[in-house]
């Protein structure tokens, strides 16, 4: 069986012959296995740990920030370590984590993330994907993030998720946004945790159960909306 790898075959063609015999019970087993790999707990979030003081990456985006010149999320800690160290010596102010100074000019940091986007950087295809989308390029917005999910990159799965959520760039279908969205809580997203927990309990596509289930893990890997709506639940009971 290809899905649940429970059985395997010589070839394509026994397979295939087989598969009227076996498809109840390979479709199954593969819904339980999606089940087990959804509500994993993730050993961190999907950011990871900050580039240069190693501390894991908050999940608040105010406090960091991506780089122009190299599209890492740099934290606001080590951002002002670096500037300090800058004033105190007198030194060039450059991106404390690659060196190089910071592009001028719009022309500089188009450059920079189509450089970027060459070298398979699922950042710079993300940010490229959030451009495209602010400027009305509806479909540019959804090739790049779609690019990004393929590379791995959570934020895409749930920027995907949403487009799809509301049909732009592409026709409304909520399968595919509830399955980037999964994708992207299963990557570690916080984000995507939280906005199925929330479709979970307001009863659009699933139980109670499974929404406390969401916030849980949001709340383990420190999301403090999913906390509240933990708290929430269990007062109701």
């Amino acid at each position: 069986m290809q899905r649940s790898n429970l059985v395997r075959y010589c070839g394509v063609k026994c397979q295939r012959e087989h598969w009227r015999q076996h498809k109840g019970a390979c479709k199954k087993r593969s819904a339980e296995l999606r089940e087990e790999l959804l509500f994993r707990q993730p050993e961190h979030g999907d950011l990871g740990d900050r580039p240069i003081c190693l501390l894991p990456l908050s999940h608040d985006f105010d406090k960091s920030s991506i780089q122009s010149c190299c599209y890492k999320l740099i934290c606001n800690g080590c951002a002002y370590a670096s500037l300090l160290h800058e004033d105190e010596g007198s030194l060039e102010d450059l991106c404390p984590f690659c060196r190089q100074p910071y592009p001028e000019s719009e022309e500089e940091i188009e450059k920079n993330v189509m450089r970027r986007i060459e070298a398979n950087d699922p950042i710079a295809m993300r940010q490229m994907g959030v451009k495209c989308y602010t400027l009305g390029d509806f479909r540019g917005s959804i090739e790049y993030l779609t690019k990004a999910t393929k590379l791995g990159d959570a934020e895409a799965h749930g920027q995907l998720a949403n487009s799809y959520m509301i049909g732009q760039g592409v026709a409304v279908d909520i399968k595919k946004a509830f399955y980037h969205f999964e994708e992207a809580a299963i990557l570690g997203s916080v984000t995507a945790r939280y906005v199925l927990g929330v479709i979970k309990e307001s009863g659009r596509g699933g139980k109670t159960e499974r929404a406390v289930k969401h916030f849980i893990i949001g709340a383990n890997l420190g999301c403090d909306k999913s906390l509240k709506c933990l708290k929430e639940a269990y007062a109701k009971g």
